[in-house]
């Protein structure tokens, strides 16, 4: 078992301008073999999350349990967890055999052919047995990686934490170091949680994400659903890349007023805003803006400034009014920096938030009908 919960967990920093509250009475529940990615931007209160249920941090108030069990102030060796760091945390001057094994060498009353024995399977496991006798200095990032990844798993713990682990690697490598962990975790069934700014990673490899902002939970949730069902603009805007487009609007009756368009709403998108207040926001994703002929419905002329062909797809980025916004489209569209153009928001793809508070009033539809090809 490792069902992980946190209840009202909050974490208070004395700052030399007062109290600064880095984790704001957070409640999470990370079942039993689920993957959970923490996610947000820098200062969120991710990476103190991950330390107070490790037990690097002191909680300032809150409880952490572990199968119903309070590990609120229980030492980090007594809460069965085991921890990836950023920069690895290997030892140099102990070769991978010894910094693979240390932990079992010094908590567990294991022979030594017995731990040689769980070395040497969890390097298999990693496919790094060829490099049991060198150390860390020969290896490359990587490799260093799936050391400090090997002395976690030989571990066998009720809870596997990993703070941004990915980061010191390039582009291509973090790729594929992102797949072998979920391949990992799942092949081991072991409750991990994961913190990263990256909202890739996020996306990809979490079975939940929780989403912070400022030491609070926005959304807590499957990846797709705080893609496609965000409950305020900042999880809009912070889950996906490029980043969803906000246009700030005034309810008129039917019609959302923009400064250099209007928008014309159908009555049931209507209906849905009758409790919202006057200012609002318009939220669309890039993927879903159209290129459009003029006499459209709520087609928008404007110009495209600049292009990003990115093969399958292209960025085009337009102005309205003063502010620019991203358009993905097909990498076949022939469309160049200068060409005048009509682009639509479709209204079942449009959210629409209260511009006061962020919060969420129309989420865009989804098309339920679709299934899979056959195999």
């Amino acid at each position: 078992m490792g069902r992980l919960q946190l209840n009202k967990l909050t974490k208070v920093f004395d700052g030399p301008g007062g109290d600064i509250v880095a984790v704001d009475e957070l409640d999470i529940t990370v079942e039993d073999g689920d993957f959970l990615v923490l996610v947000g931007p820098s200062g969120c209160g991710k990476s103190t999350t991950l330390r107070c249920i490790a037990g690097l941090e002191h909680t300032t108030s809150g409880q952490i349990t572990l199968d119903d069990r309070d590990i609120t102030h229980k030492k980090p060796k007594e809460r069965d967890m085991a921890m990836v760091f950023q920069n690895y945390a290997l030892y140099p001057h102990m070769t991978v055999r010894q910094n693979i094994g240390y932990g079992l060498k010094i908590t567990t009353d294991l022979s030594k052919a017995e731990r040689n024995d769980r070395i040497e399977q969890t390097a298999e496991l990693l496919e790094i047995s060829d490099l049991l006798d060198k150390e860390p200095g020969d290896l490359s990032g990587g490799q260093q990686q799936r050391v400090a990844l090997g002395r976690a798993i030989i571990r066998e713990p009720e809870v596997f934490l990993m703070d941004e682990p990915l980061s010191n690697l390039d582009a291509k490598l973090r790729t594929t170091m992102r797949t072998e962990i979920q391949q990992l975790q799942q092949d081991m069934g072991i409750t991990t949680i994961y913190v990263t700014h990256d909202q890739t990673e996020a996306m990809t490899m979490g079975d939940h994400i929780a989403i912070l902002n400022d030491g609070e939970l926005q959304q807590l949730g499957e990846p797709l659903e705080c893609y496609h069902r965000p409950v305020n603009q900042f999880v809009a805007g912070f889950i996906g890349s490029p980043s969803m487009n906000f246009l700030s609007v005034r309810q008129n009756g039917t019609v959302l007023e923009h400064d250099e368009f209007s928008y014309q709403l159908s009555p049931e998108t209507r209906s849905s805003l009758s409790d919202a207040s006057e200012e609002l926001t318009i939220g669309i994703r890039p993927e879903h803006i159209e290129l459009v002929d003029g006499d459209a419905k709520n087609a928008i002329r404007t110009t495209i400034e600049v292009i990003e062909p990115m093969g399958e797809t292209t960025y085009a980025y337009f102005e309205i009014g003063d502010e620019t916004y991203t358009a993905s489209i097909g990498g076949e569209t022939r469309i160049t920096a200068g060409d005048a153009v009509h682009v639509a928001f479709p209204e079942r793809k449009i959210h629409i938030f209260d511009g006061r508070s962020g919060r969420a009033i129309k989420n865009s539809e989804l098309d339920e009908t679709a299934e899979p090809p056959e195999a």
